[in-house]
């Protein structure tokens, strides 16, 4: 690392900087690190390292892929408390992973991100934070699809006179013990947020747009027994994670809409509903109109029993507007709140961190995907040398843990940068046909998949251009194989001596 001065202020110089440190960013820096790499940061906006599992702070957080899979396999954890880790224990997870990877001197806190720009006379990026300046010859976009709250466009939201909050930003000096409370979204934050709000509001409304499949939450608490086999034998660890992955993999062809694997998760799915809502009418508000896997299958025990009690109201007429504390239905009727809780997801399908940086010809990302997002492999751009996206377009998953898909990627960065390295190159460009052809391929393989013809609206597809481009349509395995690898024949490579000669 070095460091600079410049007319408006310090630079620092470095070969890596990595914006974002939640799993992506923290597992990136950890590998880095181990492969004997030290010139490298990670810019955190907040003051505390921890992305999702930081901001998350709700009532009834915690995660619903299994805790040995939604981890770091290079770093397992034998002591996880059960089945499905809460949100503290993962938190704390990324945090113990940070120390043990000796990468804490390499963060830089309070350094929110402002812009990004290619120098394309020096081959490295420019970033301007809050902290101060960065160069880097290579940046790795680590923000994520959940960093952003989105909130939805309902007229009147912004002036609601009670307490209003994101689920993804609790205000916990907000009054709530007996207050009248309504949560706006069904998803997967909101159903783990509705019955902790029911055990302590007056009343309790929940405003659904739309049903969500709901299956059993296979959850228990791991014995001592257990947690001593874990760290005793790490291989019974490994087994377990092996177990679970492919237990994982296994309900991918839900998702290709296969009519024996469909009807056998909406057969899971609705019993589960018969067997907790005794009642027809409610029952059928809490029926899901679309196919199975269109959107995320969510995972619960308490959640529809929440509906059986006397302070909980399931409202499905749609919302015309807010006025004062009051949400005015589109029938005239209307719910008068204390207290409003948005649990409405993220900006995850047009990522805020786009709009910050700027090409190699002085565009912005947010332009070059003004018809939607795509990368090849999922992570480079064409007319944006040296940057890497993780957690980018077509890498979210319908089923499986998303750490898995960090660590491919992690892979991927890594023998982009031991390229760059065999090769004395400077600059590392996709391009544009390889790009173009790998965006073709995903539409090929999304086709006759359930998030594109199973009848539902979805954040996993984009609305400008009616592509799949958040989720990736396939196996976890086929992922590795396609983005896990790095492919150099589909890069340019160059030096800035090679640069400037061109350049005259």
């Amino acid at each position: 690392m070095e460091t600079l001065t410049h007319s408006t202020g310090t630079v620092e110089r470095v070969r890596v900087a990595i914006v974002g440190s939640g799993f992506s960013g923290v597992g990136m820096a950890i590998k880095l690190k181990q492969q004997g790499e030290d010139s490298f940061v990670v810019l955190e906006r907040e003051a505390a390292l921890g992305g999702t599992w930081r901001d998350n702070t709700y009532p009834g957080a915690a995660c619903d892929i299994q805790s040995h899979l939604y981890s770091y396999s290079f770093m397992p954890n034998p002591r996880w408390s059960r089945v499905y880790a809460p949100q503290g224990e993962i938190l704390e997870y990324i945090q113990d992973c940070a120390r043990k990877g000796g990468i804490e001197p390499h963060m830089r806190f309070n350094s929110e991100m402002l812009s990004a720009e290619w120098d394309e006379g020096r081959g490295l990026w420019v970033i301007e934070t809050l902290s101060g300046i960065y160069e880097a010859q290579v940046m790795i976009s680590a923000a994520g699809h959940l960093s952003d709250p989105k909130y939805p466009a309902i007229e009147g939201i912004e002036s609601f006179e009670g307490t209003i909050f994101h689920s993804a930003r609790w205000d916990h000096e907000a009054e709530l013990e007996g207050k009248r409370i309504g949560v706006l979204g069904t998803g997967a934050s909101a159903i783990q947020i509705v019955p902790e709000m029911a055990k302590i509001a007056g009343e309790l409304t929940v405003f659904q747009r739309s049903a969500p499949y709901v299956v059993p939450r296979m959850d228990r608490e791991y014995t001592e027994a257990e947690k001593g086999m874990f760290e005793r034998l790490p291989e019974t660890a490994k087994d377990l994670r092996r177990e679970l992955f492919w237990g994982n993999e296994a309900r991918f062809p839900q998702r290709r809409g296969i009519p024996a694997f469909i009807d056998k998760v909406t057969g899971l799915a609705l019993g589960h509903l018969e067997n907790q809502v005794p009642d027809p009418e409610l029952r059928a508000k809490l029926t899901p109109d679309y196919s199975v896997g269109c959107k995320r299958i969510l995972i619960s025990n308490v959640y529809f029993p929440t509906y059986l009690q006397q302070n909980v109201t399931l409202e499905t007429t749609g919302i015309e507007r807010i006025e004062g504390n009051r949400v005015m239905l589109k029938d005239g009727s209307f719910h008068e709140l204390d207290v409003l809780i948005v649990s409405t997801g993220f900006e995850a399908s047009d990522l805020p961190i786009s709009y910050l940086i700027r090409g190699a010809n002085g565009s912005l990302l947010s332009d070059h995907w003004a018809g939607g997002e795509q990368a090849y492999a999922c992570s480079t751009v064409n007319g944006f040398p040296n940057l890497f996206i993780m957690n980018g377009p077509n890498s979210g998953l319908g089923a499986g843990s998303i750490i898995f898909i960090v660590e491919c990627q992690i892979d991927y960065i890594l023998g982009a940068l031991a390229a760059m390295d065999e090769r004395g190159a400077s600059r590392l460009e996709v391009r544009l046909d390889a790009e173009n052809d790998f965006v073709d391929m995903i539409e090929r393989k999304a086709k006759g998949t359930v998030w594109v013809d199973g009848g539902c609206k979805s954040w996993y597809v984009d609305q400008r251009n009616g592509r799949l481009t958040t989720i990736w349509p396939d196996f976890m395995t086929h992922f590795r194989q396609f983005n896990g690898v790095f492919a150099a024949e589909a890069y340019e490579f160059a030096s800035v001596r090679e640069l400037a000669e061109v350049g005259g």
